[in-house]
């Protein structure tokens, strides 16, 4: 049985007509209400974002697959720290990056590096908390239920091509280390809120350092002038206004590394011995219907990913996951990163159906029906508690 509250939540998260009941569930009264756009983001299509704060905008669960490639105007936003000054973007290709742990290190900007390489990847980007909303507990952080997410192309020059210009690893390296270039606010240690990660060197196999995104100049929002990203992993781990790349034998020694970002159980502190929220799970859930249907032949539709894998198959029920039927994908394939839209045509009597959908990648994991929960929400793949409760009529 799905629980009461979880149903609620789910309800109240899915999009604009159930904004009015959201606060009840711990959201601020800007995602009660809609919010305004902040100045940096002004830009971006308010119809189909929900504003939690300043720092953190959502795609309403509506507005998602309706293209292969998220619209950069619907792409959520999750900040650690305020964007910097929009100053950074007036002359992008004289930003500057600083190379370490390398054997020949240096210095380059996005002008030079712009002449060492450029490859394009599709990927899924995608917030540590993206289904937050749908545990049961009480978590911190914003309650993102499906729109932490986007589908995003990125160009750029591939980390793998920078190493080889500077004579590959030095010795001892285990870990690709991203600084971003945030300002750090007055008076408190760098450490405490430096946006800096650190992921498995082999990431950097297929790791770009990216100027574009979906076909223009990376955004301020999203990160701009250049932004680290690592295909397969959490959006944290893809640094924006990237100013220091390194490769480290050890993690970084920032909070946001050592005690945050790390699934542990409710009530515990984090430590470096937990998981870090690395590489992303195969996942799936239904954009349409949300709420209401008429009776007869229904198109259900969503969105699949297969996190660090290809995607195999998708499979949707009418019935709270007492039976399933396999769904098609939509579209050209865009490679093993990105998401896949999807799509079923179900005969629907009139009545209340549980729609949902569970995703198998090709390296054999799919979807649990259950994700366990954890003090801060993160990770949340289970195929229950993404479902949606329809009105047939």
């Amino acid at each position: 049985m799905i629980d009461t509250l979880a149903i609620k939540r789910r309800q109240f998260l899915m999009g604009a007509a159930g904004l009015a009941g959201v606060a009840a569930y711990g959201m601020p009264a800007s995602a009660q209400d809609g919010g305004k756009l902040p100045a940096y983001a002004s830009w971006k299509d308010a119809d189909d974002l929900i504003v939690h704060t300043d720092q953190t905008l959502e795609t309403k669960r509506a507005a998602q697959g309706d293209a292969l490639v998220t619209p950069s105007s619907d792409l959520y936003i999750r900040n650690n720290l305020p964007a910097p000054s929009e100053d950074i973007v007036a002359d992008r290709d004289a930003w500057e990056v600083q190379f370490e742990g390398f054997a020949n290190p240096g210095s380059m900007t996005v002008g030079e590096m712009k002449t060492l390489g450029v490859e394009t990847v599709v990927c899924v980007l995608q917030c540590s908390g993206n289904g937050r909303a749908f545990f049961d507990h009480e978590t911190s952080g914003s309650q993102w239920a499906t729109g932490a997410a986007g589908n995003v192309v990125w160009t750029g020059v591939p980390v793998r091509v920078l190493a080889e210009a500077m004579g590959g690893a030095a010795e001892g390296r285990q870990w690709l280390t991203g600084t971003g270039g945030e300002e750090i606010p007055a008076g408190l240690p760098p450490e405490t809120v430096q946006v800096e990660r650190s992921v498995p060197i082999d990431a950097m196999e297929r790791a770009i350092l990216a100027w574009e995104m979906n076909g223009e100049p990376v955004p301020l929002a999203h990160g701009g002038p250049l932004r680290l990203i690592v295909p397969g992993y959490f959006g944290v781990n893809n640094i924006k206004y990237i100013k220091r790349l390194a490769l480290t034998a050890d993690q970084s020694p920032a909070k946001i590394q050592q005690t945050g970002y790390r699934v542990r159980p409710i009530g515990v502190e984090g430590d470096p011995s937990q998981p870090s929220m690395f590489k992303m799970s195969v996942k799936s859930w239904i954009t349409g219907p949300l709420e209401k249907a008429s009776a007869g032949k229904v198109q259900i539709h969503g969105v699949a990913m297969g996190g660090v894998s290809e995607l195999k198959t998708i499979e949707v029920s009418t019935d709270g996951g007492e039976t399933w039927a396999e769904a098609r994908f939509l579209g050209p394939d865009m490679g093993p990163y990105a998401w896949r839209p999807f799509a079923l045509i179900a005969d629907l009597p009139a009545g209340e159906h549980t729609l949902a959908s569970r995703a198998t990648a090709a390296d054999g994991l799919s979807q649990p029906e259950d994700f366990p929960p954890n003090e801060r929400g993160y990770g949340n793949n289970g195929w229950r508690a993404h479902a949606v409760d329809v009105t047939v009529s």
